[in-house]
């Protein structure tokens, strides 16, 4: 047997912990080989909105690359970790240093081969899906049709090779420094039980506060102010958390003795208060990049909810004209909506603007008012003569101006209006308030009005699907500040957004995905041990049952500490996105978080029922 089918023969028996490493980093070149054929394919070029996705695709990549690196090379780190004991032995039976790390150099580069290429086959396998999910999601007037992308796939089993080559130096130099005496002990020597510093507990405690109080009652742009000390605290504080507090509340716990000794809690909570050490460090990692992941999808699905949100609540019609050319325009847009099927009742006006101790204010008569109020079916209102009512704008303040209404307005009788209302609409379209009068005293008002401006609005009752398509043609007809369409306006926004949607919700499955593997290889790491463990403990009387309960104790443990921790995080820090745009977010938050949480549920208990599994046959 030559050295090289030596070191393949070592990863081919050591499948159950180059599994994760294996199907991880394949996962990984999927994604970038996935960006890259959207980066590289030949309809998303030439004009403006493609190009975007293109620099967004190129950027994407690169920022997984970047972060395969870290996490390929604690994926490694983690295994040789777990080797130890064999490179001791290995040692002791003649083998140097220098073939063991050139044992260590080989294995790494045929996972990373093997990897790579099993990545790039799977994007190519799943490319054409892919392609139409994209097509649909990124709303690309032209088919996203399948090519052999010779450029994608050059790209990313070079950069790839070239990853797994340099992590391949970095962990056979790292080796060169290990003393044949540790590498035989291996994981058994002691790291000896963490202990807590009473100081440093309380300023994980005192830094998390300041972080969550300060983040939660920052209102509207002091969110973007307070962000960066914001994150800063809550770092550092959960660094804290899971190296002191997590040790100081297990010490309380350990004396408190009606719980400790309950059942099998003592052999739970002692196996995990001398591993809190080693566990502190991937919970703190894993809450960190799940945190990110978080925080990017919530905060762009959030962002495209408010945009289209804010676009709806602001136009309540399905399409409006305001202009100076009404008689031919309207025209237009009558006859358009025609020869789309499209049905809609309508209200016109002349939107009146009188200057008012020396500012010039909108001021509507009661029924213009009521005929577009009807439109989008809001109260009408009904006033007497001398009587002028405020109409605030209702349903999105974000960026509305803060103006109290408190002029008088002069008739020609004589009498003088005063406000003593305000009522809230979106009939007419003035964000800022303005005046609404009855009829006759709208005709006595002292002055000329110093601006006017037709205006029309049609509310669609059929044909909806067509509006799209309609003001399509509408707006290379009309001028884009007189016309608008509600419907046309969404499908823009969400036209020009969805790249960045679908990019961020990429790179936030790679960070969870990657964060559910962190926890994986903490888990198979002292899997031998576990095994050894517990069948000395199961000589002792520990009944199958039993330890069932506590490896699914143990698991929940490793698997949700640093998830509920990052659900907390993402919770505060999509609270105060929602007070940055002073729009309720929370129904997107439960969703990204509920999501998440779900896959991490469904991560642990097919993790649990493997790991169960082999610890159960190593005891019988």
């Amino acid at each position: 047997m030559t050295f090289r089918q030596f070191a393949f023969n070592n990863v081919t028996r050591n499948k159950r912990l180059y599994a994760a490493y294996f199907l991880s980093s394949m996962f990984t070149v999927m994604v970038f080989f996935t960006f890259a054929i959207f980066a590289f394919h030949p309809v998303l070029s030439g004009d403006e909105m493609n190009g975007n996705v293109t620099s967004g695709m190129y950027i994407s990549a690169w920022i997984i690359y970047v972060f395969s690196f870290f996490f390929i090379l604690y994926s490694m780190s983690s295994f040789l970790q777990s080797r130890k004991k064999e490179f001791g032995l290995l040692m002791i039976q003649g083998m140097t240093s220098k073939q063991i790390r050139l044992m260590v150099f080989l294995e790494n580069m045929l996972i990373g081969f093997f990897s790579t290429f099993g990545g790039i086959l799977l994007g190519l396998v799943f490319a054409k899906g892919i392609l139409l999910l994209a097509e649909n999601v990124l709303i690309i007037d032209d088919q996203l049709h399948f090519y052999l992308p010779i450029q994608a796939i050059v790209l990313s089993f070079v950069s790839f090779i070239v990853l797994f080559f340099f992590i391949s130096l970095f962990v056979s130099y790292v080796l060169r420094s290990k003393k044949l005496i540790d590498l035989i002990k291996g994981n058994k020597k002691s790291k000896g039980e963490p202990k807590a510093n009473l100081f440093l507990t309380m300023s994980a405690v005192v830094l998390l506060s300041v972080g969550y109080t300060v983040a939660l009652m920052a209102k509207g742009i002091a969110v973007i102010t307070v962000m960066v000390p914001v994150i800063l605290l809550v770092i550092a504080g959960t660094y804290l958390m899971f190296t002191q507090l997590s040790v100081f509340i297990i010490g309380r716990l350990k004396k408190k003795e009606s719980f400790f000794w309950y059942k099998t809690n003592m052999l739970l909570f002692s196996d995990l208060s001398f591993r809190m050490k080693d566990n502190a460090r991937t919970f703190f990692m894993v809450s960190i990049v799940s945190t990110i992941a978080f925080c990017a999808i919530g905060t762009l699905f959030g962002f495209q909810t408010w945009s289209t949100s804010g676009t709806k609540i602001t136009n309540p019609n399905s399409i409006t004209y305001r202009g100076q050319n009404a008689e031919q325009e309207v025209a237009m847009i009558n006859k358009t909506l025609q020869e789309e099927n499209i049905q809609a009742t309508e209200a016109q006006m002349m939107l009146s603007y009188f200057e008012v101790e020396g500012e010039k204010i909108f001021i509507a008569k009661q029924s213009d008012y009521n005929d577009f109020a009807k439109l989008i079916d809001e109260e009408v209102i009904n006033l007497h003569r001398g009587q002028m009512v405020t109409v605030e704008f209702e349903g999105f303040s974000f960026g509305q101006m803060n103006i109290k209404r408190n002029e008088s307005v002069k008739l020609n009788s004589g009498d003088i209006l005063k406000s003593n209302e305000v009522i809230y609409s979106r009939a007419l379209p003035s964000t800022d308030p303005y005046y609404v009068v009855s009829d006759e005293d709208f005709k006595q008002i002292t002055t000329q009005p110093a601006d006017e401006v037709y205006y029309q609005a049609w509310q669609v009752t059929s044909g909806k699907e067509n509006v799209i398509k309609a003001s399509e043609k509408l707006q290379q007809e009309l001028e884009p500040y007189e016309f608008t369409s509600v419907e046309y306006d969404v499908y823009q926004l969400n036209k020009s957004y969805a790249p960045i949607l679908f990019v961020g919700l990429f790179i936030g499955i790679v960070f969870f995905i990657s964060a559910g593997s962190f926890l994986y290889f903490r888990l198979y790491m002292d899997l031998d041990e576990d095994k050894q463990k517990f069948k000395s403990i199961a000589k002792m009387g520990l009944s199958e049952k039993e330890l069932k309960k506590v490896l699914t104790k143990q698991t929940a443990i490793l698997f949700f500490a640093p998830i509920i921790v990052a659900l907390i995080h993402g919770a505060v820090a999509l609270t105060a996105l929602s007070h940055f745009f002073s729009f309720n977010l929370f129904r997107e938050s439960v969703f990204v978080l509920g999501v998440f949480c779900m896959i991490q549920i469904v991560y642990y208990f097919i993790v649990r029922f493997f790991y169960s599994k082999q610890i159960i046959a190593a005891v019988q």
